[in-house]
């Protein structure tokens, strides 16, 4: 006989959640703001003709980080308990006060999969860079060391907000889905299918900068879907079996080797 599929699991107080997301979310507001440096330098031309001075646009970017992808982190907590997703490090630290399960975990290895990752992409890179067209918007030349310092503080966004849209909210928005649906916790094929539908829109939320620097031509966007997909995938499998910190840990690894270290090397690629 087939085992029946495991009942969903209750959720607990709302508040406790509400701690976590508020956290959360003032973590990806930081995390806007330490973008902009980046940005700055990849669309020079778009800063210099702002309407209203910078320090504005980063404090209304920030303010909107800590109410919007706050409230994405706080459906993405609420439904994460029923199909055992979540964020376990953070709970442990701020709801529990107890020591994370680092065995179970494994920050070590998570991180080592994110260098991989980031090291698949710009192995990639050379047999995918032959479809970019010349350059519509060059980023700004401000030397390797000032590159790198950028691509540092741009590594926060990519590891703290936009694993919190893309892996708690989105991920496991439509893993939860499949479970309402069928009453029950879903099997490991919808996982992987959340996985790679996240790490797709992961790819096309970068096409808007690759549209700036090259333009939008199909070359472009196989480009972007393939190379940002490739470490969405490994992200997404990290937060379904390790938790969103451990995603954010391989995220911010590979954003690591890809602005921070290629630039130092001389390989840099918007």
């Amino acid at each position: 006989m087939n085992a029946r599929p495991a009942p969903l699991a209750p959720a607990p107080r709302g508040v406790d959640d509400l701690k976590l997301a508020a956290a959360w979310g003032a973590l990806a507001a930081l995390a806007v703001v330490a973008l902009m440096p980046y940005l700055a330098q990849t669309m020079p031309e778009r800063f210099a003709r702002l309407p209203v001075p910078l320090g504005l646009v980063m404090a209304l970017q920030a303010l909107q980080a800590l109410v919007l992808i706050g409230a994405m982190a706080w459906l993405g907590l609420r439904m994460g308990h029923r199909v055992g997703l979540g964020s376990p490090v953070l709970r442990a630290w701020l709801i529990t006060r107890t020591a994370p399960e680092w065995a179970r975990l494994r920050p070590a290895t998570s991180a080592l999969l994110g260098l991989g990752a980031g090291l698949a992409v710009v192995a990639l890179s050379p047999l995918a860079d032959h479809w970019l067209p010349p350059m519509a918007h060059p980023p700004a030349h401000l030397g390797a060391q000032v590159s790198a310092v950028n691509g540092a503080l741009a590594s926060f966004y990519g590891g703290i907000a936009e694993e919190l849209q893309l892996r708690l909210f989105l991920m496991t928005l439509l893993v939860w889905s499949v479970a309402r649906l069928r009453k029950a916790l879903p099997g490991a094929g919808v996982y992987w299918a959340a996985i790679l539908v996240a790490a797709l829109l992961f790819g096309a939320g970068h096409l808007p900068t690759a549209a700036h620097v090259w333009g939008l031509t199909p070359g472009v966007v196989v480009r972007t879907l393939l190379l940002n997909g490739v470490a969405g995938i490994v992200f997404g499998w990290l937060y379904w079996r390790r938790g969103l910190e451990m995603a954010m840990l391989g995220h911010f690894c590979a954003d690591l080797v890809l602005h921070v270290a290629t630039p130092l090397i001389g390989l840099v690629r918007p």
